[in-house]
């Protein structure tokens, strides 16, 4: 487990990463499509046009130090992961990319950022409810599963 003094160390190394990554994708990733701009402004994103995705073999995961232990021990970054919100830069699993259940869940996510006001007030609340009731059973990760469900119309 991590402690509270090592979460206030790692969370401003994380708010970096995680902005690092955003940037990369918005320079790298494409649109969304027409279809998945529908779904965006469905689930409420309010900046659609700013997003973009990103297909790849494996998730960006911090490389090195303590960011990377913090990482893995809380299970937030592994290499089964098959898609990640960064905010506006959205990462997919090559394998996965073309799941709309998938796209429509981590844009959920975006709209967590968008409406907890950003990158740090959003890992504030995400990472604090990983490391207390554990992943997935925070209330953003559920309530992106129940978004997720409503949009697909999956049970």
């Amino acid at each position: 487990m991590i402690s509270e003094i090592d979460f206030e160390n790692l969370f401003p190394l994380a708010v970096d990463w995680v902005k690092q990554q955003e940037d990369y994708i918005l320079t790298h990733g494409f649109p969304l499509t027409e279809d998945q701009q529908i779904d965006a402004y469905l689930i409420g994103v309010k900046d659609i046009q700013k997003v973009r995705l990103w297909k790849g073999d494996q998730a960006p995961i911090p490389l090195t130090g303590d960011l990377k232990i913090a990482a893995t021990i809380a299970r937030l970054a592994t290499p089964n992961t098959i898609g990640t919100s960064f905010r506006y830069g959205i990462y997919l699993h090559r394998d996965h990319a073309d799941k709309r259940r998938l796209v429509v869940h981590e844009l959920a996510h975006t709209m967590q950022y968008e409406r907890l006001g950003g990158v740090e007030n959003f890992l504030q609340q995400y990472l604090n409810e990983c490391l207390t009731v554990g992943y997935p059973n925070g209330f953003l990760e559920q309530e992106a599963k129940q978004i997720e469900r409503k949009i697909t119309k999956e049970t």
